[in-house]
């Protein structure tokens, strides 16, 4: 049986193949896709997501959600483009009055009570909004997925913060101390699975839409990867996150108590990990501590391939 998930993502490239692979893996039920300012604006964001769901035409449509009106000190576009993805301008026909993404995370929790699990491949600010609209939705949710923080290496929006937790530390630490089942997927972890440029002939052919998708957005990544950041190809560290999921034999983890600093010059959003064997504070996540990449990349080859077989 298919485990329910909802996503909320502010696509960007690596977003928007996390998106798709979401879509089409049999192994997972995407009921709901809600978007979040980040990489770009709310309003693009909102796009985004149409753009996703109508050039893909998957099966089953999922329930949307709007951005909520938020704006953040920066965002990526240096990496994804000026429409977050790679400046490709697809055709949208947006829906009228979507519902915001707070409500929508609401609404599919009372929906879907300990079934559902939620995956934040984006700054967290809906979920801390839907839990200010209701506080019991921590208990709801069956676990609680964030791609966020940094453990071991340095952060990629500042030396100290990764860029989800940086936009919003205070939505990061509401989140984390909710009291729901969380994993934690930090920086460390999420950046090891890189596509090479040998890697996009692999993707699925053109002629299908997952392969024409794919293969229109993903290669504008690699100039502004390689130049940001010295590394030929794409971090794939939203697919990792949907990967998660669907695959977790593929993950190890440890439990692990998780703070956010939510000020400083230097240090906001920065993650505060304490796992000493004296620690006083109760552990509030698994923490992703290693995955096996090999097994991550032949699932992603695989569910693609299942994709373009059911794409027109």
């Amino acid at each position: 049986m298919a485990r329910k998930i909802a996503i909320v993502a502010d696509p960007g490239i690596d977003g928007a193949f996390a998106v798709a692979l979401a879509l089409f893996a049999p192994e997972l039920e995407l009921v709901g896709l809600a978007a979040t300012a980040g990489n770009v604006s709310a309003d693009q964001a909102t796009r985004n997501v149409h753009v996703l769901v109508e050039q893909l035409d998957p099966p089953r449509w999922p329930r949307l959600g709007a951005a909520l009106p938020v704006e953040y000190e920066r965002d990526a576009t240096d990496l994804h483009g000026p429409d977050g993805l790679g400046g490709a301008n697809f055709p949208c026909a947006q829906l009228h009055h979507p519902h915001p993404s707070d409500q929508l995370l609401r609404d599919l929790l009372r929906q879907y009570p300990r079934e559902l699990t939620v995956v934040l491949l984006g700054p967290p600010t809906a979920f801390a909004r839907a839990l200010d609209r209701d506080p019991d939705l921590a208990t709801a949710v069956e676990r609680l997925v964030v791609v966020g923080g940094a453990r071991h290496e340095p952060g990629d929006a500042t030396a100290a913060a990764e860029f989800h937790f940086f936009c919003d530390p205070q939505a990061a630490r509401q989140v984390l101390r909710c009291g729901a089942a969380i994993t934690l997927l930090p920086l460390d972890v999420a950046r090891k699975f890189v596509l090479s440029p040998a890697d996009l002939l692999k993707l699925p052919p053109a002629g299908s839409n997952v392969g024409r998708f794919l293969r229109k957005v993903v290669p504008a990544a690699i100039a502004p990867t390689a130049s940001l950041y010295g590394t030929e190809g794409v971090y794939l560290n939203d697919v990792v996150g949907v990967a998660a999921v669907a695959l977790p034999g593929a993950f190890t983890t440890k439990p692990i108590f998780v703070d956010v600093e939510t000020r400083g010059e230097l240090t906001r959003g920065a993650c505060v990990f304490d796992g000493r064997w004296a620690c006083t504070a109760k552990p509030n996540v698994d923490l992703v501590t290693s995955v096996d990449v090999h097994a991550v990349r032949q699932y992603v080859q695989r569910a693609l391939e299942e994709a373009a077989g059911t794409s027109p």
